[in-house]
């Protein structure tokens, strides 16, 4: 069975018979056991749910979701992500009025976080702090709108420092968006393993045509994006750097 977001059963897809079948056009069936293949995704996704397996934050502010965001990504583990994440809540910089200065900011990310009972450093304390001030600023004085999640999504990508990843990020952590695709790196190797991305195409450049093909490749699956994409992420980041 796959599963929707809120965990309720879909009609299961039928697998093709023939592994070799191509699910879309360029990715074949394969078999679960086969570590990638359309048919382990399907398996590992139908074991998910939204509660257990989702990134989706549906209490927290849209300032804290952009500090998330824009804190995390290239060079930044999700664990000093989250502990970074973690300080600055305490410090109530997300709080909606705030306004925070880059210096008070900074401040902050210089302090190292504790990983393990052992003291780690931000590593880009001083950009970091910039592109917050900027962001947090700007979604206060013209705030994204909400009923249109590829419009979210635009409005975000005018924030300096908020390229076609990060606002994906943020739009489906926080409206739930399943219009759009988060393509960090463990996305892409898995697309690329399974043949679903050509290795010419590139981000930020070919973004919303790998965006086009991860789409179409849930929509084989009859599985949610936003659920496929934190499955693929979790997964492809425990099977850990290999050749692709």
């Amino acid at each position: 069975m796959l599963l929707e977001a809120d965990g309720g059963p879909t009609a299961a897809r039928r697998s093709p018979p023939d592994p070799d079948a191509e699910i879309v056009p360029g990715v074949r069936w394969g078999r679960p056991e086969w570590v990638p293949s359309a048919a382990f995704w399907a398996d590992m996704v139908s074991r998910a749910s939204e509660q257990s397996d989702g990134f989706v934050n549906r209490d927290g502010s849209l300032q804290e979701e952009v500090g998330f965001c824009l804190l995390g990504g290239y060079g930044i583990t999700a664990e000093v992500n989250h502990a970074v994440h973690d300080r600055l809540m305490e410090a109530g910089v997300f709080v909606p009025g705030r306004r925070p200065a880059e210096g008070d900011l900074e401040a902050l990310l210089l302090q190292p976080v504790l990983l393990g009972g052992r003291p780690v450093r931000y590593r880009f304390p001083h950009q970091r702090a910039r592109r917050l001030a900027v962001a947090l600023g700007m979604i206060e004085d013209d705030p994204p709108p909400t009923d249109d999640a590829l419009a979210f999504r635009r409005h975000l990508m005018r924030i300096p420092g908020i390229g076609p990843k990060t606002a994906s990020w943020i739009t489906r952590n926080w409206l739930g968006s399943d219009e759009v695709a988060i393509l960090d790196i463990h996305i892409i190797r898995a697309g690329l393993l399974i043949g679903l991305f050509d290795r010419s195409m590139r981000v930020p450049r070919d973004y919303e045509a790998l965006e086009r093909r991860f789409l179409e490749f849930c929509g084989a699956l009859g599985a949610r994006p936003s659920l496929l994409d934190a499955v693929m992420w979790r997964a492809m980041r425990n099977i850990g750097r290999g050749p692709v």
